[in-house]
C-alpha cells in the first residue's frame, strides 16, 4: 500500500477532536488549503464557521467511529479527541477516551483500508514534571490522565504491523487562538493585572505556539513515511521560551501594568491554600502545589527530530503572543490598554 499523500489537490482528513483547540486549528488551516475536512466530536465547533465540516460522533461509540470511517475514505487521520482535565483520581476509567477511544480510531483506521497516515495526540503528562525520560516508553505519570495517555501510547504500539503507518505526538503546553485553561487563564491574569511573578524564578520552558503546531503536523503529514513511521515527537517551539520574558512580552501585548513579583516562600503558602481550598469543594482555587510546581520547575524536552522535520518555524515568540493578544481581545472580551 501506498503511504505518502496522494499527488492531488485536495486531501480527504479526518480531525477527531476538531472542536478543541488544536483541533480548531488543524480544521481552519486544512480549509485553507482546501482539503476536505470532517471533524468528529461530541461537542460543537468552538469556531462556528466550521459547522458545516463537524459531525457529532462520541469517540467511544466504536461502531459509529468505525462506520464513519469507512463512509468518508480519508487519506490522514489527527486524532485529538480525548478527555484533557486532571479532575480524575479515583479511577481510570474515568478517562475511557484516551484508552478505548484510541482502540476505536485504530480499528476504524484499519477497515476503512484509506488511511495513509495516522497521527495520535498523546501528552507530556506522561511522565512527570522535571523528569528527563531515557527512552520513548520511559513512563513516570504523576496523575491518572497521564496514565491513560500511557495505555493509549501502548494500543498504538501494540497494533503497530497491522494498520497504516502511524505517528505519535506530545504535545508539551500549547497556547494561541482558542485556547482555554490553563494558559488562557494565564494571559487573562497578566491582562488583569493579577499576575504575580514567583521570585527570581526564571525556568526554560518547552511551551509551543499553536500556529508553530499545526505548521509542525502539517510537516509531519508530508513528510515521506521512512522518516515518520512509528516516531513518538514532542509539540514545541524551539528553542525553550523563558518565563519571565514570555510573561513580560504578554504583559506587553495587552497593555497592561508591569507584572509585579512576589517572594517563592509566599506562593508556596498560598498553593497550599489552594490545595486546602480544592478539599472544601473550591474547584478552581487560584493557585495549587501542582501549578505552583509546573510554573517553577524547568521543562525542556528534545526536539531535534521534529526539527529536522519541521524546520524552522512560521511565527516568533513574540508574534504569536501579539497575534493571541488580538484574538483575546477579539473573542474573549479582554480590554485594550494603553
Amino acid at each position: 500500500m501506498q503511504h505518502d499523500l496522494p499527488e492531488v489537490t485536495t486531501i480527504k482528513v479526518i480531525v477527531t477532536g476538531g472542536s478543541g483547540f488544536i483541533g480548531t486549528n488543524l480544521v481552519e488551516r486544512f480549509l485553507e488549503r482546501t482539503w476536505k475536512v470532517l471533524n468528529l466530536d461530541i461537542a460543537e465547533p468552538r469556531n462556528d464557521t466550521h459547522r458545516g465540516h463537524w459531525r457529532r460522533v462520541d469517540i467511544l461509540d466504536r461502531d459509529s467511529v468505525i462506520g464513519t470511517f469507512s463512509a468518508y475514505q480519508p487519506d490522514v487521520v489527527l486524532h485529538m479527541a480525548a478527555r484533557t482535565d486532571l479532575d480524575e483520581s479515583r479511577d481510570i476509567k474515568g478517562y475511557a477516551a484516551n484508552i478505548d477511544g484510541v482502540a476505536n480510531v485504530i480499528e476504524a483506521v484499519r477497515q476503512a483500508g484509506s488511511v495513509q497516515r495516522t497521527v495520535f495526540a498523546s501528552s507530556r503528562l506522561v511522565f512527570e514534571i522535571g523528569y528527563l525520560p531515557k527512552s520513548e516508553t520511559d513512563y513516570r505519570p504523576s496523575t491518572l490522565y497521564g496514565e491513560s495517555k500511557i495505555k493509549g501510547e501502548l494500543l498504538v504500539r501494540q497494533a503497530a504491523d497491522s494498520f497504516a503507518p502511524w505517528v505519535i505526538v506530545r504535545p508539551t503546553s500549547i497556547w494561541g487562538p482558542w485556547f482555554d485553561v490553563p494558559y488562557k487563564k494565564f494571559f487573562q491574569l497578566i491582562g488583569n493585572n493579577r499576575y504575580v511573578h514567583p521570585g527570581r524564578c526564571n525556568p526554560r520552558k518547552s511551551f509551543g505556539y499553536v500556529g508553530n503546531i499545526v505548521h509542525q503536523l502539517e510537516k509531519i503529514l508530508e513528510a515521506p513515511m521512512e522518516r515518520v513511521n512509528g516516531k513518538t515527537l514532542y509539540l514545541s517551539d524551539y528553542p525553550p521560551i523563558h518565563l519571565r520574558q514570555w510573561a513580560d512580552q504578554i504583559q506587553v501585548a495587552l497593555g497592561a501594568k508591569p507584572i509585579r513579583t512576589v517572594p517563592l516562600s509566599l506562593l508556596k503558602i498560598a498553593a497550599a491554600m489552594g490545595d486546602a481550598a480544592r478539599v472544601v469543594g473550591w474547584r478552581e482555587p487560584p493557585l495549587t502545589r501542582f501549578r505552583l510546581n509546573n510554573m517553577i520547575t524547568e521543562m525542556v524536552y528534545d526536539t531535534s527530530a521534529l526539527e529536522s522535520i519541521a524546520g524552522p518555524l512560521p511565527y516568533s515568540v513574540e508574534q504569536g503572543v501579539a497575534v493571541t493578544a488580538d484574538w483575546l481581545r477579539n473573542f474573549d472580551n479582554v480590554p485594550k490598554r494603553g
